[in-house]
């Protein structure tokens, strides 16, 4: 617990270099153009439809389901903006790596295509499943806990998979997920509660993706559990392997 929080820390305290400012820039922003894309293809969808025949109806029918998709905007509006910034993740983490872990060797990294393979399964699936939740709505105290645990499970899943797989095989990542899921899932829901208030929603990804690299470099520098850490040899004595 301590050690997310002191990694959290440390990505607030970079919030402010060039390429955290970037990518909360560009994945604010295509974010938004995606929902206005939203808005105005649901709009056009909603008055081309006359399903019932009557003009009055018609209309109610597309004022109700152009209110749907800003509410459902709404809820999801953050959530996207989380996707989009894993296309910009390699920039997030080799700004960490260059300020806290500079002996470390360049990450091989993942390609553009595969950030965005990643970023679309990630949409899809986030999407699916917070439609879902809205079920929860009809029992107002569960939605709160289901959209977290949920929310928080995804986020932290996709987060790790992301910068793992910059440095390790997948095998070795699926491993070193197993190992550190109880942490993995409460840094992503603490990510998913920043994503419910105003503003700081818009940075929550980034401070994710950085704390995330943070964890990861402790994680992968632990033995796996069971195993037994042999200790240094002892120096050898003075004037050793010395002829007289």
């Amino acid at each position: 617990m301590i050690r997310t929080v002191d990694a959290v820390s440390k990505a607030f305290g970079q919030l402010g270099d060039p390429p955290f400012l970037r990518v909360i820039g560009g994945s604010v922003l295509l974010g938004i153009v995606s929902f206005a894309a939203t808005w105005v293809g649901a709009g056009w969808l909603l008055h081309s439809l006359a399903l019932f025949g009557s003009e009055s109806l018609d209309t109610l029918l597309a004022w109700l389901g152009v209110l749907a998709t800003l509410i459902l905007t709404w809820f999801l509006f953050p959530m996207v903006v989380i996707a989009f910034v894993g296309l910009f993740l390699e920039n997030i983490a080799r700004a960490v790596e260059a300020k806290h872990y500079p002996h470390l060797a360049k990450a091989p990294g993942i390609s553009f295509w595969q950030g965005l393979g990643a970023t679309l399964r990630f949409l899809g699936v986030v999407i699916a499943v917070n439609v879902l939740l809205l079920v929860l709505l009809l029992f107002p105290p569960a939605y709160p806990i289901g959209y977290l645990l949920a929310n928080g499970y995804l986020i932290g899943r996709e987060y790790f998979d992301l910068v793992a797989l910059r440095r390790l095989s997948p095998d070795a990542a699926r491993q070193l997920r197993a190992r550190n899921t109880g942490e993995m899932m409460l840094l992503g829901v603490g990510t998913a509660f920043l994503l419910t208030i105003p503003v700081l929603n818009l940075i929550a990804p980034v401070v994710a993706t950085a704390a995330m690299v943070h964890r990861f470099e402790a994680w992968r520098g632990l033995p796996p559990p069971g195993t037994i850490a042999t200790p240094p040899p002892p120096p050898p004595p003075p004037g050793f392997g010395q002829r007289s």
